[in-house]
């Protein structure tokens, strides 16, 4: 049997391989991903991002308790930051995590993001469209920490959980453009610091300052503490809300367009370059190249109008 056929069949083994391969970039896992692909779309992935320090793993260890309690099979996909050293994935998430190893209905699955900005790693879409298939009812993806520009989540999960932490100095510039547009809940955990009722009323008071059009989905401000598992449940039931809110106003299928969106442009983008890139490089055009730029002879702006138009006539 192929990997999808034992994947589809429940072999947990199958899939990681599976999922190795698409990180490693290994062009045989596009075959399984096209046969995998036609039996995704009946998880719930929920993105969870926000700063370092905020507890983003312990809150998504209590939100996988969470889910377990209501029967539902969980997928974590954890990015983790690049070792400097080996160019994988520290772990530090998968330790924080640990007690759920011998759960059969939770697969965890580290990801090192390779130098890849936005907060998710180059194989996340795929990876997640892995646990889909394989039944996961809900997949939990957790960003590496993250700036205001770092916002890829939003393009992936249906529900994007924002998480900020009290007493991490100057509490508006953390939650300031980017993170503030991307989230469809936000949570201040570790409520029991002091600051966390100030910071909780300051996100509200911001998101208070945008314009709701009526029946839109107004993202609610909740506290927690994820280390004592307080206040999770109530995070679980508004992120379910969310999730009927989307099927009942038909939010998701716009979502869910915008998402697929997300992962032909980035597939095609990937593909083409790597296809002309690859070709330049081994005819040594990309060597001339170079060195014409370092002579001045060549300009980078009409050399990649000669290949691409040399790409596109072929």
């Amino acid at each position: 049997m192929s990997l999808y056929e034992r994947i589809l069949a429940g072999d947990i083994r199958a899939a990681a391989r599976l999922m190795r391969n698409i990180d490693d970039n290994l062009p045989s896992s596009r075959s399984d991903l096209q046969e995998l692909f036609p039996h995704t779309g009946g998880a719930f992935l929920i993105g969870v991002t926000g700063p370092p320090g905020a507890g983003k793993s312990t809150l998504v260890d209590q939100i996988t308790a969470a889910y377990r309690k209501r029967g539902k099979r969980v997928g974590v996909v954890a990015i983790d930051p690049t070792s400097p050293f080996t160019g994988g994935a520290i772990l530090g998430d998968r330790i924080r995590m640990n007690r759920h190893a011998d759960d059969e209905g939770v697969f965890i699955r580290s990801l090192a993001t390779r130098g890849h900005m936005g907060g998710l790693s180059r194989s996340t879409a795929d990876v997640a469209n892995v646990m889909d298939a394989m039944g996961m009812d809900v997949v939990i993806i957790e960003t590496v920490g993250v700036g205001q520009d770092e916002v890829d989540i939003v393009r992936l999960a249906h529900t994007t959980l924002v998480v900020m932490v009290p007493g991490m100095g100057d509490d508006i510039q953390a939650i300031k453009a980017g993170i503030l547009e991307i989230g469809d809940l936000f949570v201040v955990n570790k409520a029991d610091r002091d600051g966390a009722d100030r910071t909780a009323r300051e996100l509200s008071m911001m998101l208070e300052m945008n314009k709701y059009a009526e029946g839109a989905w107004r993202p609610p401000v909740l506290k927690t503490e994820a280390q004592r598992n307080v206040g999770v449940d109530e995070l679980v039931e508004s992120m379910e809300n969310h999730r009927q809110w989307l099927v009942n106003s038909g939010e998701i299928n716009l979502l869910l367009k915008e998402k697929n969106a997300a992962l032909f442009q980035t597939l095609l983008k990937e593909r083409l370059f790597a296809e002309v890139y690859g070709r330049i490089e081994e005819d040594g055009r990309f060597g001339e190249i170079l060195d014409g730029m370092l002579s001045r002879r060549q300009d980078p702006y009409s050399a990649v109008e000669q290949i691409l138009a040399e790409r596109l006539k072929s």
